[in-house]
């Protein structure tokens, strides 16, 4: 049977609303309305045009009913600047990362989450702290933030949004927590993104978006406190720096000038005066759009390690989003973009290899 809720799905995901679908389909407004409240079966001529204009194989809209993150338990980077297109897209992606979750879960045994509840905790620096103790870090700085992050269990996703409205977000499903980053800002920004939505999971696992700007601060100073722990910061930088020893100070940390000035501002190493100038010269040099002595961007190291393993018995991306009924776009977006290795043959793996990631 067609699937109405998978149309409405594919459809939020290519950002239009049903009139302009209908128009690029050749139908009316109300005929793709009536097929995503199931008040009618559409014509197999109709399907094809669907699938053709959203770039969906056929297939994918006679599938069961997609599990989807809400704007309710999603904890978005940057809502406000977004819009809902924007936001209902993102999360459309996200109902495509669970399957192919579910498909990879089936075949390797990934690891279990190990955070900590947190959200009882009103002061985001002592939660970043507990955290970091809890997985026997110390004060040392972050080596590579995905890597760490998917050795404790957490999955971690690309979005291939093409836009700087959506940083990242992040969610519990179940007992699993998910984080999305998009790929199109700096390596330095994204890694302060992932941080950023550590904190959500820690911090607002029970309490959600409606927390609104109050949560977004929380995970931004728990970020910050987790990235470029106090103790070391002061350490390394005991007085003001100029920016040119700031650009040189931050590859220490993994973070951006920006993020690095505005942390020792906190701590009281920069004046008031002295942030001020500082981020009148950042944004003289053009430093908020192209970040200085950049570091290079990390890399999903689960599924890199999957992809290898799956590439051994001959099964590639495509295998992968045939097997889901979906867009070999999206497979390859979820997945970092990863490259495919070439002349593989199809095959099927003959257990669940157990990965373990050193974090």
């Amino acid at each position: 049977m067609f699937n109405p809720s998978r149309l409405a799905l594919a459809r939020r995901r290519r950002r239009l609303m049903g009139k302009a679908l209908a128009e690029l389909v050749g139908v009316s407004p109300v005929t793709i309305s009536r097929l995503e409240r199931a008040s009618n079966e559409p014509d197999p001529g109709t399907v094809d045009a669907i699938a053709r204009v959203l770039g969906f194989p056929r297939e994918f809209f006679f599938g069961d009913d997609l599990e989807e993150p809400t704007d309710q338990s999603a904890s978005f980077r940057s809502l406000a600047a977004m819009t809902a297109k924007e936001r209902d897209a993102a999360l459309a992606s996200g109902a495509f990362a669970y399957l192919v979750s579910d498909w990879i879960e089936a075949r390797f045994n990934l690891p279990d989450a190990d955070l900590i509840d947190a959200s009882h905790e009103r002061d985001p620096a002592r939660a970043a702290r507990a955290l970091r103790q809890h997985w026997g870090m110390g004060e040392q700085p972050v080596g590579h933030m995905i890597k760490l992050m998917e050795a404790k269990g957490i999955r971690i996703f690309s979005l291939a949004e093409n836009t700087r409205n959506v940083d990242a977000f992040s969610c519990w499903r179940d007992d699993t927590p998910y984080v999305f980053l998009n790929t199109v800002k700096s390596a330095e920004h994204s890694r302060f993104d992932a941080a950023h939505e550590l904190g959500h999971l820690v911090l607002h696992r029970h309490g959600g978006p409606q927390q609104g700007r109050f949560a977004e601060l929380e995970a931004h100073a728990f970020a910050a406190s987790f990235l470029m722990p106090q103790e070391d910061v002061r350490a390394k930088i005991p007085r003001a720096l100029s920016l040119n020893e700031i650009i040189i100070a931050k590859r220490r940390w993994g973070v951006s000038a920006s993020a690095l000035a505005y942390r020792l501002s906190k701590l009281g190493i920069l004046s008031e005066w002295q942030y001020r100038g500082m981020v009148i010269e950042i944004g003289r040099r053009g430093y908020r759009t192209s970040e200085p002595n950049p570091m290079p961007r990390e890399e999903s190291v689960v599924w890199k390690r999957v992809l290898s393993e799956l590439w051994a018995e001959g099964i590639t991306k495509s295998h992968i989003a045939r097997d889901l009924s979906l867009p070999a776009a999206e497979v390859e977006n979820l997945v970092f973009g990863l490259t495919e290795r070439k002349g593989a043959r199809p095959g099927e793996p003959t257990s669940k290899p157990n990965l373990q990631l050193v974090s």
